[in-house]
C-alpha cells in the first residue's frame, strides 16, 4: 500500500533532521545471533537503540585495530 503523503513527508523532514545532526539511516542485513548479541549489549548497557550498541561495538572495535 503506498504511503501517503504526510507519511512521505514525515519521513523526508526525519531525515533532514537526522544528516544535519550528522547521522544517516542505513538499513543492514544481519543474522540472527548478531541480532541477539546487538539486543543484548542494548539491555547490559541500558541503552535506548540498537544503533547505539551498534555504535558502541563499532568504536570498541575501532580502539582495539589500533
Amino acid at each position: 500500500m503506498p504511503q501517503t503523503a504526510a507519511v512521505e513527508d514525515r519521513n523526508v523532514r526525519y531525515r533532514r533532521r537526522l544528516r544535519q545532526a550528522g547521522g544517516r539511516e542505513v538499513l543492514f542485513q544481519l543474522p540472527d545471533e548478531t541480532l541477539r548479541l546487538i539486543d543484548d549489549l542494548k539491555e547490559r548497557q541500558g541503552l535506548r537503540s540498537r544503533s547505539l550498541a551498534l555504535l558502541q561495538l563499532i568504536e570498541r572495535g575501532t580502539e582495539a585495530a589500533q
